[in-house]
């Protein structure tokens, strides 16, 4: 599959990108900054340059050409305010899914955030956070041509993974190490069943493969 990632310079996003590189698929990540390129391609994925809060959707449809599937991994980051997390998490989190149906890109995958709520109260960072991912992951769900899986893990670590997660509808809070997150993603990515599921992740005693066919209903 040719698969493109959003936020592809991200921590979860190039673990992935090593992965699915391994697995054969052909991958791109979209970045913001030329210096983040050489990166891209150590793990295996082509980079294409491109701010999401500035792009057009016809740039990001370009983008997507061709694309067999999309994930979005792209965040405005623990130092950025309000502002950001409303343009960057919510933003373009709904111009690259609007892209990815464009173009044809019908498999998406939603890296979210686990408590995302669009009618989230409070006026902390982190409740924006919350309220801008719980609108993404709506406007993605209501996307009938696509086949869209919103993942929201845990408490993210940077542990070593250990290969092992809970996954399911509701897991209860918990933390997880961004190595098995992005397990988790390239497994849903093999796995078409898991479509049309909101899903957390966190760590836990299943091995990744079993938790995703467990599921998907296999």
């Amino acid at each position: 599959m040719r698969i493109v990632i959003a936020g592809g310079h991200g921590q979860i996003a190039l673990r992935l990108e090593r992965l699915l590189s391994a697995s054969g698929h052909e991958v791109a990540g979209l970045i913001r900054e030329p210096a983040q390129a050489e990166a891209l391609r150590e793990a295996g994925a082509q980079p294409i340059v491109m701010d999401l809060e500035s792009a057009s959707i016809e740039d990001v449809t370009g983008a997507l050409a061709g694309a067999d599937a999309a994930v979005f991994a792209a965040g405005a980051g623990p130092g950025s305010g309000t502002e950001r997390k409303d343009t960057v998490d919510r933003a373009a989190a709904q111009l690259f899914t609007e892209a990815a149906e464009r173009a044809g890109a019908r498999r998406l995958i939603m890296v979210s955030s686990m408590g995302a709520d669009a009618n989230r109260q409070g006026d902390e960072v982190f409740d924006a956070y919350l309220r801008a991912k719980g609108a993404a992951d709506d406007y993605v769900r209501a996307k009938l041509g696509l086949d869209w899986t919103v993942l929201r893990p845990g408490m993210l670590t940077d542990d070593a993974g250990t290969g092992l997660v809970r996954l399911g509808a509701s897991t209860g809070r918990g933390p997880i190490p961004r190595d098995d997150v992005a397990a988790v993603l390239a497994e849903l990515l093999e796995t078409p069943a898991t479509a049309g599921l909101t899903l957390e992740v966190v760590g836990g005693s299943i091995p990744v493969a079993v938790a995703v066919k467990d599921v998907a209903g296999n």
